[in-house]
C-alpha cells in the first residue's frame, strides 16, 4: 500500500473486492474491447469488409490490456479512448484499421458505464436480499417476544422484537422493488454517432437505413441487453445515472434508519450489535461497547444520500447533444456511490447476523411501564364490576400522575398498581391487578402480523433469489 498519497477509504476500508473489481480499470477496458469486438462482428454481419482473421485477432487480445502503451499514448494525444484504440491496434496489426469503425468515444465510454452499473446493481441486489433474509430469520425468532414500543422515543403500547424488525424489512423490500424496476429499464446507448444521428453509420452502409436500424439491436444482444435507448444525443441521457443513484440513496436511507434503531436499542441495553472478543470500544473507557458498525452504516449512508445530488444536477445542466462537464463528476459519484452502498450492505449483513437480544432487560423495561399501558384494561374490568367509566377514568388519570411523579421526582419504582388497589372505587385487589400484567396481552396482532408478513410478502420476494442467499460478510475494520 502506498503511504505517500491519498487512498480512498472506500477501497481500503469499506467496499468488497467484488465491487472494487466492477469499477476497476480491468473491468472498464476489457469491456471497451468487448464492445469493439461486438461492433466489428455486427458491421461484418451487415456487409462491411471485415475479415474473420481480424475479429479473431481482436478476441485473442481482449483481456491482456497493454496499459503501458495506452498510458504513453495518452500523454501525447490527451484522449483516453484514442489512446486505447492505438494500444489495441499495436497488439492487433491486422485489425488495426477497423477498430472503433464509425464510432465516437461514447460508444465505448457510455455503453461501458451502463454495463458496469448493471453489473454493480446485480451485486447490490444480491447483498440486499441477503440482508432481508437475515432480518426475516431474526423477525421469526423474536416474533413473540414483547418489547416496549416507542413513539417520539417515549414509551407507547408494546410491540414485539420481531414485529419491529418487519419495519426495517419493509423499507428494504421497497428498495428491492425500486432496484428491480431501474435494473429492468436499463438499456445500452448503442452506436449513435457524434450527435445521436448515426450519420457515420449511414455513410458506412451506403445510405441503407435498414442496416443502420439493425446495428443497435445486434450490438445489444451481443452485450446481453434487451435493447438500446431509441434516441440520444452523443451520450445516453444522464437522467439514467440519476435513477440509478437514487436507488442507492434509498437503500442508504433504509440502512440509516435501521442503524439508528440499533444504536438506540444498544443504549437501552436491549439489543446489541456484534462485539468481538478483542474489540476495543474506547481508548479511554475500557468498559465501553460502542455500536461501531451501526455508526459506520449511518456515516456511509449520509454520504450516499447526499451523493444522489451529483447525477441529478449533472443531468439538469447538460447542454443540447452533449457537454463534457459530466465526466469528472460521474467518475466519482457513480463509482463511490456503489462502493459505499456495498460497504453499507456488508455492514448490515454483519450486524443482523450477529445481533444479540437481552430478553431480561427488555422485560424489565416493559414491566416498568406496563401499568400505565394496562390502565385501559383495568378500567374496563372495574366498569364490568359496576364502576362508573367517567369517574374511573379521572381517578386513573390522577393516580397515573402521582405514580409518574414518584418515578421521575423521587426515583422510585412505578407503584401505579398499588395506588389503584388502594382506591376503593376500583374494587380490585393488587393480586387481581398483577394478573393483568402479562405483556403478551398488550402486543395486539404483532406476532400474527410477523407470520403473515413473512409468508405473504417476504418469502415470495426472496424466492427468485434463493440461490443467492446464505452470503456472509466480513468487515475490514
Amino acid at each position: 500500500m502506498a503511504t505517500d498519497r491519498y487512498q480512498s477509504p472506500l477501497s481500503e476500508r469499506y467496499a468488497s473486492k467484488e465491487m472494487q473489481y466492477i469499477f476497476s480499470p480491468d473491468m472498464k477496458f476489457r469491456t471497451w474491447r468487448r464492445l469493439w469486438i461486438a461492433l466489428a462482428e455486427t458491421e461484418q454481419a451487415l456487409g462491411l469488409p471485415i475479415t474473420d482473421e481480424q475479429i479473431a485477432e481482436l478476441k485473442a487480445h481482449q483481456d491482456d490490456i497493454n496499459y503501458d502503451v495506452a498510458k504513453e499514448r495518452e500523454k501525447l494525444v490527451r484522449h483516453d479512448v484514442m489512446s486505447h484504440v492505438y494500444a489495441y491496434g499495436v497488439q492487433c496489426p491486422l485489425a488495426k484499421g477497423i477498430i472503433h469503425l464509425g464510432a465516437t468515444s461514447c460508444y465505448v465510454g457510455d455503453n461501458t458505464d451502463i454495463i458496469i452499473m448493471k453489473t454493480a446493481l446485480e451485486l447490490v441486489r444480491s447483498k440486499l436480499v441477503n440482508v432481508i433474509a437475515e432480518l426475516a430469520g431474526f423477525a421469526d425468532r423474536y416474533k413473540d417476544l414483547p418489547t416496549l414500543a416507542f413513539t417520539h422515543f417515549q414509551p407507547a403500547q408494546p410491540t414485539t422484537v420481531g414485529k419491529r424488525a418487519t419495519l426495517w424489512m419493509q423499507e428494504f423490500l421497497m428498495d428491492l422493488d425500486d432496484l428491480n424496476y431501474v435494473l429492468g429499464s436499463l438499456k445500452l446507448l448503442g452506436s449513435k454517432g457524434t450527435t445521436g444521428t448515426q450519420a457515420s453509420f449511414l455513410e458506412l452502409f451506403g445510405g441503407d437505413y435498414d442496416k443502420v436500424a439493425q446495428l443497435d439491436p445486434m450490438i445489444a444482444e451481443k452485450m446481453g441487453f434487451a435493447g438500446c435507448y431509441p434516441v440520444s444525443g452523443q451520450t445516453y441521457s444522464r437522467k439514467v445515472d440519476t435513477r440509478v443513484v437514487n436507488v442507492l440513496a434509498g437503500i442508504a436511507a433504509s440502512a440509516h434508519k435501521f442503524s439508528n434503531d440499533i444504536r438506540l436499542l444498544q443504549h437501552l441495553k436491549e439489543v446489541e450489535e456484534p462485539f468481538e472478543k478483542n474489540q476495543i470500544g474506547s481508548s479511554a473507557m475500557a468498559y465501553k461497547r460502542n455500536p461501531m458498525r451501526s455508526e459506520r452504516i449511518a456515516s456511509l449512508s449520509r454520504y450516499v444520500m447526499v451523493d444522489a445530488l451529483n447525477p441529478a444536477i449533472t443531468s439538469a445542466v447538460q447542454w443540447f447533444e452533449r457537454t463534457l462537464d459530466d465526466s469528472a463528476n460521474k467518475r466519482l459519484s457513480i463509482a463511490e456511490g456503489f462502493l459505499a452502498v456495498d460497504g453499507i450492505l456488508d455492514l448490515c449483513m454483519n450486524v443482523v447476523d450477529g445481533l444479540v437480544v437481552y430478553p431480561k432487560v427488555i422485560e424489565k423495561r416493559l414491566r416498568s411501564e406496563l401499568p400505565f399501558m394496562a390502565t385501559e384494561n383495568i378500567m374496563m374490568d372495574a366498569v364490568k364490576a359496576g364502576g362508573d367509566r367517567q369517574e374511573l377514568h379521572e381517578r386513573i388519570r390522577q393516580l397515573s400522575m402521582e405514580a409518574g411523579r414518584n418515578v421521575k421526582e423521587k426515583g422510585l419504582d412505578n407503584n401505579l398498581l398499588e395506588l389503584i388497589a388502594a382506591d376503593e372505587s376500583f374494587g380490585l385487589s393488587l393480586e387481581q391487578l398483577q394478573q393483568t400484567m402479562d405483556p403478551s396481552r398488550y402486543t395486539g396482532c404483532a406476532s400474527w402480523q410477523v407470520e403473515r408478513f413473512l409468508r405473504e410478502t417476504v418469502e415470495p420476494a426472496l424466492q427468485p433469489y434463493k440461490d443467492q442467499l446464505g452470503m456472509k460478510a466480513e468487515i475490514l475494520v
